[in-house]
């Protein structure tokens, strides 16, 4: 819960809003609202579904949402011979506020220019 805090009041002192989810569950009920969300921004590691299994489920939600994941390991559901995916885009821990703006501008624009947004 305090990491989760901490990105929120990172997110918002950089400037975005911010819709806050305590569990997959809720990040799921959200995604299936008519809230506009650009971005999904999760840990790769959590209860309920990791977020490999949540980014898929919001992606089945929203097709052009932006996901980006974060981490404090170094092996997980996402890296695979220390290489990610290929559309797969991670921050790991810890990150500053400044790693994290960066890394957020630049998902939301390779994602708005795979789907022809602008």
């Amino acid at each position: 819960e305090q990491v989760r805090q901490i990105a929120t009041e990172a997110l918002l002192e950089i400037g975005y809003q911010v819709i806050e989810a305590q569990s997959s569950t809720d990040a799921l009920r959200i995604l299936k609202s008519d809230k506009k969300v650009d971005l999904l921004f999760t840990d790769v590691v959590m209860p309920e579904l990791n977020g490999r299994k949540l980014a898929d489920a919001a992606r089945q939600e929203r097709r052009s949402i932006a996901v980006l994941f974060t981490s404090g390991y170094t092996k997980n559901a996402i890296i695979h011979g220390g290489k990610v995916d290929a559309g797969v885009y991670l921050i790991s821990k810890p990150y500053s506020i400044t790693q994290l703006a960066q890394k957020i501008r630049a998902v939301l624009d390779e994602a708005a220019a795979s789907f022809g947004e602008t």
